[in-house]
């Protein structure tokens, strides 16, 4: 049986290497921020274009503040 501390000690690890997060970066992070970070590292999630200019004008105009 693998422990917290021992699991923690390896994702702190990898995230320390892959990453480069330093120590407080890692222990700041939440488990789903960091599975996030470890997808987009390996490729798994798409990119997406973000928002074109007709819709942030549309959303502008919805919510001028």
């Amino acid at each position: 049986m693998t422990r917290f501390a021992d699991a923690a000690g390896r994702l702190a690890g990898v995230a320390g290497w892959l990453l480069g997060w330093r120590p407080d970066e890692f222990w700041g992070a939440t488990p789903a921020e960091l599975a996030a970070v470890l997808r987009a590292a390996r490729g798994e999630e798409a990119v997406e274009a973000g928002v074109d200019g007709a819709e942030l004008g549309r959303l502008m105009g919805v919510m001028p503040d």
